[in-house]
């Protein structure tokens, strides 16, 4: 197996940056859901309610990249960007979400879900949508790390064990349940045909897996996909 392609997103929720490789530490990737959109009452914009994150659909019109001079915010239609730092992007992105917000850096919180990065093999994708239509784009589940695999689900197997690209080493930590997310267009993808009614009636919502870092390194696209334990 190999590793075909390496998304990051440097602000949670945003559209993000397709890499050809990328250092790995102690956190995942490096600078991957680093800052996150924060509204009044400390809730990180997301698509969904829960007790850490807040629907605000807004989020997905922006993207957020990687460059010499720093992570840069700009609409994701657009060619005008701004360094996260700049004073004036909360303004602007108050303007767009029609309540105040703010961006921040990571604290004591974990911007990420319940694992460090997520993995999903090219063939679950394709089995999604050959059964239900849409697109088989990963950016519309935000997978981190896309796998060429020859068997739907393979992944999902591989829970427990731990998977060695390039010189770093992860472990497989859980599936990931899905949500209203990978149905919306964004990052550049339109989803077309739903997925998630029916892949909570055939799968209960799981598709791709969670890892978190056994041994901090890079990989590459390119790199062999190795499995161990």
């Amino acid at each position: 197996m190999r590793l075909l392609e390496i998304h990051r997103y440097p602000v949670k929720s945003m559209g993000g940056e397709s890499l050809a490789e990328v250092e790995i530490d102690g956190r995942g990737l490096v600078g991957d859901r680093w800052f996150a959109v924060v509204d009044a009452e400390g809730h990180l914009a997301s698509g969904k309610n829960t007790r850490r994150f807040r629907r605000h659909d807004a989020v997905f019109d922006f993207a957020a990249t990687t460059g010499s001079d720093g992570v840069r915010v700009g609409r994701a239609d657009g060619d005008e960007s701004w360094p996260v730092t700049d004073p004036a992007l909360p303004e602007r992105l108050s303007g767009a979400f029609g309540v105040p917000v703010s961006i921040r850096a990571e604290d004591a919180v974990p911007h990420q879900d319940a694992g460090q990065l997520s993995l999903v093999g090219t063939a679950s994708l394709a089995w999604c949508a050959e059964r239900w239509g849409g697109s088989p784009d990963p950016r519309r589940i935000r997978a981190n790390l896309v796998v060429e695999t020859d068997e739907p689900f393979v992944e999902d197997g591989w829970v427990g064990r731990q998977v060695e690209i390039g010189s770093s080493v992860l472990r497989v930590v859980g599936q990931v349940p899905r949500c209203r997310m990978i149905d919306l267009d964004q990052d550049g993808v339109v989803a077309g045909v739903g997925w998630l009614r029916p892949l909570g009636q055939e799968r209960g919502t799981n598709l791709a897996v969670y890892a978190d870092v056994a041994e901090p390194g890079r990989l590459a696209i390119g790199d062999e996909v190795r499995l161990n334990g």
